[in-house]
């Protein structure tokens, strides 16, 4: 999905917050920041840093058909993670893979040392989802590019989780991620309560809410809002008022710095050059092809 560059985030820093039914601090809570179909929640330059790998998290809410899509646009050194939660999308890239990703679907695109793709809205439903980009680890930053589309019965499921990248209960994701990495989506009935315990040293936690309304310590999130967690792994509780919709992060915090083009995330300037090569030869590539002008 396309980048797009909008206004700074509205952060409120909670410095000393009570906890109440958590055992987790919250640092951040981050309202995020509507450009057209998209809020931004996370970009790499900001937010990005503190919850990294999680490095940048779109919600985009389309109108079939209507919608101008996401055209040819390249990324590298990162993988982007894209869960429909309605509607359906038409996806291409730079690997040859092209289809349909329907709702409750999952696209997982290492880009590595250079891609390209394309998604655009299609069908007569809202198209609802987010879009994560994860930072890689200097062994895979320069990887091939990799596309995997899962259908919704290949999205394992455990209780009211659904998991999008790793493991929670006895449902474990097909993608080859990065381990030390969870991606979960939550679904939660009025009134329903969820202790998620974070797997040892995932100190890295965040939440962000698509819709219902959400308690978590001391914070009522409603949709569109993100809040991020102290730096440890103790347990978090939630309680739903009304049905309630959100996707959830853990990890081991990633230890490398973030080197930052364009589209592209990178651990350092050497790899970035050579991602931002990769992405003009795959470029030139298209060209002769006649997908991109």
């Amino acid at each position: 999905m396309k980048k797009t560059v909008i206004a700074p985030l509205d952060l409120d820093t909670v410095d000393s917050p009570t906890p109440s039914d958590s055992t987790r601090k919250i640092i951040h809570h981050i309202r995020g920041q509507r450009s057209g179909p998209i809020t931004r929640l996370v970009s790499p330059s900001d937010i990005g840093e503190l919850i990294k790998p999680f490095v940048f998290l779109d919600y985009f809410e389309a109108q079939p058909l209507s919608a101008s899509g996401f055209g040819w646009h390249p990324h590298s050194g990162i993988a982007t993670i894209t869960f429909m939660l309605s509607g359906e999308a038409s996806y291409e890239d730079s690997t040859g893979k092209q289809g349909i990703l329907p709702q409750g679907g999952v696209e997982w695109m290492r880009a590595g040392s250079g891609v390209w793709h394309k998604a655009g809205s299609i069908g007569s439903s809202l198209m609802k989802g987010f879009q994560l980009w994860i930072a890689l680890p200097p062994e895979q930053e320069l990887a091939p590019a990799q596309s995997v589309y899962l259908p919704p019965h290949e999205v394992e499921e455990s209780g009211a989780v659904r998991v999008i990248l790793g493991r929670y209960g006895t449902a474990k994701s097909p993608i080859a991620a990065p381990p030390s990495i969870n991606y979960l989506a939550v679904r939660l009935k009025d009134g329903e309560h969820w202790h998620f315990e974070p797997d040892a040293g995932h100190t890295v936690g965040w939440v962000a809410v698509q819709a219902g309304i959400l308690h978590t310590g001391d914070r009522t999130l409603a949709s569109g809002e993100l809040v991020i967690f102290d730096e440890s792994d103790a347990a978090i509780d939630f309680h739903a008022q009304g049905d309630t919709t959100f996707v959830l992060g853990s990890a081991i915090k990633h230890p490398h710095n973030l080197v930052l083009g364009s589209y592209s995330v990178h651990t350092t300037l050497d790899a970035l050059h050579q991602g931002e090569t990769g992405i003009k030869r795959i470029a030139q590539r298209l060209r002769t092809e006649g997908k991109l002008h």
